[in-house]
């Protein structure tokens, strides 16, 4: 099949697909004309890639344990190599999140003391420029 119907089949965009492919996720033979022709197990592959990015994963993650992956869903078997690497990633989420959650309590932190304050004499505008004061 061509990368239209996959496309279609997959609901993912072509551009996206183009992408997975130059990843190592996909893969696609040319025809004689230069187009790229997909077998069915393409359809597997990407609702595949699907899952796992949903999951957080990044393509260099996906590559890792897509040789691996069972199934739509999918399912991956527990070696130990595999689990290393999942941990890993669900580790880095972790920081990210907790770093975000920082982020997160001191812009509130800012606004909190803004909204005491009151408003700005002189008046600002968005982009930190001083606003003509009307009479």
């Amino acid at each position: 099949m061509r990368i239209g119907e996959l496309s279609r089949r997959t609901g993912v965009h072509a551009h996206q697909l183009r992408y997975y492919e130059s990843q190592g996720l996909l893969e696609a033979d040319r025809a004689g004309n230069g187009y790229r022709e997909y077998d069915e197990s393409a359809v597997l592959r990407v609702k595949q890639i699907r899952h796992l990015l949903g999951a957080g994963l990044n393509s260099e993650d996906i590559a890792y344990v897509l040789p691996c992956a069972v199934g739509e869903a999918p399912e991956l078997p527990g070696c130990a190599e595999l689990l290393t690497a999942m941990r890993s990633r669900l580790r880095r989420l972790d920081d990210q999140m907790e770093q975000l959650a920082r982020s997160r309590d001191a812009l509130s932190d800012y606004i909190d003391a803004a909204e005491r304050t009151g408003p700005s004499y002189p008046p600002f505008d968005g982009a930190g420029r001083e606003q003509p004061v009307s009479a």
